[in-house]
Formats: C-alpha cells, sequence, structure tokens
C-alpha cells in the first residue's frame, strides 16, 4: 500500500482570463476556475498508483472558500480525502510561503510514503513548490518525471530533466509530474454526485502553526514580489519583399540592414 498525497491549485482557465495591464496581476474575476491542468495529471498518477498497489490518496488546496469546488472534482475523480487550507494570512503567498504552508499541512494531515505535484501551475509557470516542499520535508524529490514504477519499497522514475534518466529512490519521496506521463481520467456523473456530499475538511492557520510562526506564513512570509506582469506584444516577424535586379537588390538588402543597425558601412 502506497500512501499518497497530492497538492492541487485552483486557477483560472489561462485560455480564457484577462491580465489587468494597469495593475499588473491576473485579473482572476474574468474567466471560471478549475484544477491545474498539470495537477490532473499528478492526480491520475497517484490514481493509477492506488490502482496497482493500494493505498490512499489526500489532495490538499490552499485557496479561498471558492476552491472547496476543485477539491470536490479531485473526490469525483477518485481522491479519498480532501484538505482546504483557506484564511486571511495564506493570502499573498510567494512559492516560498505556499510550499511551507503545503509542507506543514502535509505533516499534519498523517503517514504519507509519496507526495505527487504537478509540474507546475499554468497560472505561476514557476515549478519551484514542489521541489521547495520536499526540502521543507527534508525528504529527496524527482522533478519532470514522464514515467514511473512502484516496486514493494522503492520507486524508479524516469526524468526528463537533462535528457532522459533513470532515477532511483525509496520512500518517503516527492516527484513532479510532465503533462507526458499520462492522460487524466474523466469522473462519471454516480462519482461527481457523491463528491457534492462529500466532507472537506477546512484548515486555518490556528491548525498549523503556534501564532508566533505564523509570520512564515502569506505575505509577510514571503520574500520576493511580483513588481509588475509584462504581456508580450502580438507582432511577430516581419518580411521585406525585394524585387530589383540582383546587383540593386543587394544595395537594397545592405540599406535596410543599415537602418536596423545589423550592418555598418565601413570606407
Amino acid at each position: 500500500m502506497v500512501n499518497i498525497v497530492v497538492p492541487i491549485k485552483q486557477v483560472p482557465d489561462i485560455e480564457s482570463v484577462r491580465f489587468d495591464s494597469e495593475k499588473g496581476r491576473i485579473d482572476r474575476s474574468s474567466a471560471a476556475a478549475e484544477i491545474n491542468p498539470f495537477d490532473l495529471n499528478a492526480l491520475e498518477a497517484a490514481l493509477v498508483t492506488k490502482d496497482e498497489c493500494g493505498g490512499t490518496i489526500t489532495v490538499i488546496s490552499m485557496g479561498p472558500p471558492s476552491a472547496e469546488t476543485t477539491l470536490r472534482d479531485a473526490l469525483s475523480r477518485g481522491a479519498d480525502r480532501a484538505i482546504l487550507l483557506t484564511g486571511a494570512e495564506f493570502a499573498g503567498a510567494d512559492t516560498l510561503a505556499t510550499s511551507y504552508t503545503l509542507a506543514c499541512a502535509i505533516k499534519k494531515s498523517g503517514l504519507f510514503d509519496l507526495i505527487i505535484c504537478g509540474e507546475k501551475t499554468v497560472d505561476g509557470d514557476t515549478g519551484q513548490v514542489g521541489p521547495e516542499i520536499a526540502e521543507h520535508l527534508d525528504i529527496p524529490h524527482i522533478a519532470y518525471v514522464s514515467n514511473i514504477e512502484i516496486f514493494e519499497n522503492k520507486i524508479i522514475a524516469t526524468s526528463e530533466m537533462d535528457g532522459l534518466v533513470q532515477l532511483e529512490s525509496g520512500f518517503p519521496l516527492l516527484i513532479t509530474v510532465t503533462k507526458d506521463i499520462n492522460k487524466p481520467r474523466l469522473p462519471s456523473l454516480g462519482a461527481k454526485l457523491r463528491a457534492r456530499k462529500a466532507v472537506i475538511e477546512i484548515w486555518n492557520a490556528d491548525n498549523l502553526l503556534p501564532s508566533e510562526q505564523k509570520d512564515k506564513l502569506g505575505l509577510k512570509g514571503s520574500p520576493t514580489k511580483v513588481h509588475r506582469i509584462v504581456i508580450p506584444g502580438d507582432e511577430g516577424r516581419k518580411g521585406i519583399v525585394i524585387r530589383n535586379a540582383p546587383d540593386k537588390a543587394v544595395t537594397a538588402i545592405l540599406q535596410v540592414l543599415e537602418e536596423q543597425k545589423l550592418w555598418e558601412r565601413r570606407e
């Protein structure tokens, strides 16, 4: 049996979300919320492992109360237990504070053998939270995993971090998985209906840490700040068609290169 924890995040539909250029941030209210797509791959990897080896799957999410819908989605897909970390103390967390909060919750949740995280989130795109959780828990981790084989007391993972390499580790272990590891299953209607009635455990900062350690959470525990977000322009590469005779075409090309400061005429 393998006891698995899968951290998941509620993110906006990245294909529909708008960016607030003036405030330099994502306008999360502009699109529907969903489970981070890479976390669905992590959950599916957990479900396959449970099918093969037995065990339990606990999903943990840090977010606003609305993130409960994300956890119910995970339960409908086959997770056994769901925990929501919510409260003002968690707001404004960077990757360090987020990973620390999740690590504290994983410790509190009970014994675990394997933590499976998505490679990254589509709204942050850092890929830092998973490995940072492992560091907080002082356990090994393998990143960018595209295939796993589970044995009685070890795991062999294929990592794409530096080409393709196979790495072996005992438990406990954290891995981050790529989208290539599997195709997430869809929940049945019956499973969705059961998940609506399932109990979601709600934890706040008081459940995790004594008051003197709460400065490690949320904005207070975040040493990095996002100054602004810049949206790249849509302008692509330009082309110029020169239809002159060969000798005149060369002159025209040199003139363009000179104007673009890509070539300097020398006497």
